[in-house]
């Protein structure tokens, strides 16, 4: 078995094919010979009767002679009244009577089949016996010839497996080149696979040119290696964004550090402790919005799952935090979903944040009910995000320009956490058109109502 798991699926095919070939051509020729023997029994029989029945009018009629010519079958007696061979054909002159059963009733022939004929020892023959009533008794001619064997003839045998092992082997070379042929687009493909690498993953495999399973497999090949140049390249922004923005808030301590050391009797120790404290602040939200995002890739949060009334998340939120700009509010009554209320919490902390780094004066905060979603809205009155951005901010460590000049304290990592949290809880978080400023959706499917909710 582990012989046969070891060849390759062109040499297993191949053998395979030529089994059965085999096997067909096998069953074939058992066929043919079968019905070649049946024929040749039933003609030979006929022979044998035939010659019977011709001798015995022959004998009936004039005197034979002792020694007959060779007639068509292996040989033929003529027995008179005493029992004795009165005539015989010459290839079994001299040997002793071939068979002694007599036609029963009033019969003039019969027939058997004689395995152990004395004048043909050793070989089996079938018989056929002939009745003649002459004035001086009953007479009777034996005709006999050799059982058609098996294999019917030599040259027929020969010939069955000439065409056997011909078109067994013609079947093994067309299936070998065959499956060669159409295996050649795997081989290419294995070829281009082992070249590719983690630092170069722009190569592509070769797409076949007919639409089959291995252009299939070729395009899937392909998709596959897009998505994992793509998410290696994300990985290296990721790593080099990282590096940046841990960088800065370090760099910045040790410049603070420094220059108070520099001059430590004219330093101001408590505003350079709170110029440390500012960068520590930004260092640990960023490492603790970089562990949020980990636990989020590898699914390593359980969610502790609960209807939630989205209106009374906000409020808490929002009464829960210091105000910077104004708030409007726009509550609505009976927006429940079902989700985790951590989760749901950081997302929602994450719109503020972000809007009330953007807001000029104002901010907008809603909830309402849009079948089957639920929707929470948030909005500020800033400068906005323009259309060809909308998406770019949801990656990670992106900080649009403007906002680099507004505000440096964000981490870039905010908007990234928000979107995985709504795609968790199957919901979508877009940014909208409005008359000012940016806005964010969220959509998150309501809750079921009633005894199924419970359940």
């Amino acid at each position: 078995m582990r012989l046969w798991q070891g060849r390759s699926v062109r040499t297993r095919l191949t053998v395979i094919a030529s089994v059965v070939m085999g096997l067909m051509c096998v069953a074939a020729s058992v066929a043919v010979l079968f019905t070649v023997r049946v024929t040749a029994q039933t003609y030979t029989t006929h022979a044998i009767v035939d010659t019977a029945e011709r001798l015995g009018y022959a004998a009936a009629h004039e005197r034979l002679p002792p020694v007959m010519l060779d007639e068509a079958v292996a040989g033929v007696q003529v027995i008179d009244p005493r029992g004795r061979i009165a005539s015989t054909t010459a290839g079994i002159a001299g040997r002793p009577r071939m068979a002694d059963f007599q036609p029963d009733g009033s019969g003039t022939q019969a027939r058997r089949d004689e395995c152990r004929s004395p004048a043909f020892p050793g070989r089996c023959v079938t018989v056929a016996a002939f009745r003649i009533p002459r004035r001086d008794g009953v007479w009777t001619v034996y005709a006999a010839d050799y059982d058609v064997p098996w294999h019917v003839d030599n040259r027929l045998l020969t010939t069955l497996v000439c065409i056997t092992s011909a078109l067994t082997a013609l079947t093994a070379f067309g299936m070998y080149q065959t499956v060669r042929r159409a295996l050649a687009p795997v081989g290419a493909i294995t070829e281009k696979l082992a070249m590719i690498s983690s630092t170069d993953l722009s190569r592509r495999v070769p797409v076949s040119k007919f639409r089959d399973e291995l252009r299939r497999l070729a395009e899937a090949a392909n998709q596959t290696l897009a998505r994992a140049e793509l998410a290696v390249e994300q990985q290296r922004r990721f790593a080099s964004d990282v590096s940046h923005d841990l960088r800065s808030p370090l760099t910045a301590m040790r410049a603070e550090i420094e220059g108070a050391m520099l001059h430590p009797d004219d330093a101001d120790w408590r505003a350079t402790g709170e110029a440390l404290l500012d960068s520590l602040d930004r260092l640990q939200a960023m490492v603790a919005d970089l562990l949020h995002l980990a636990r989020l890739d590898a699914g390593a949060t359980r969610p502790t799952l609960e209807r939630i009334d989205l209106a009374e998340l906000a409020a808490r939120e929002l009464d829960r935090r210091p105000r910077k700009v104004e708030v409007v509010r726009e509550p609505a009554t009976g927006v429940i979903v079902i989700g985790d209320r951590l989760s749901l919490t950081r997302l929602l902390g994450n719109l503020l944040d972000n809007g009330e780094r953007h807001a000029e004066s104002m901010l907008r905060v809603a909830v309402r009910v849009e079948d089957p979603d639920a929707v929470l809205e948030v909005q500020d009155d800033g400068s906005g995000i323009p259309p060809e951005y909308r998406e770019v901010v949801f990656q990670r460590f992106t900080r649009l320009d403007q906002a680099r000049k507004k505000d440096a304290g964000g981490s870039g990592l905010g908007l990234s956490i928000a979107r995985q949290i709504a795609q968790a809880h199957n919901g979508t978080l877009t940014i909208e058109d409005s008359e000012v400023g940016a806005r964010f959706v969220l959509r998150l499917p309501l809750a079921p109502s009633g005894q199924a909710a419970a359940d």
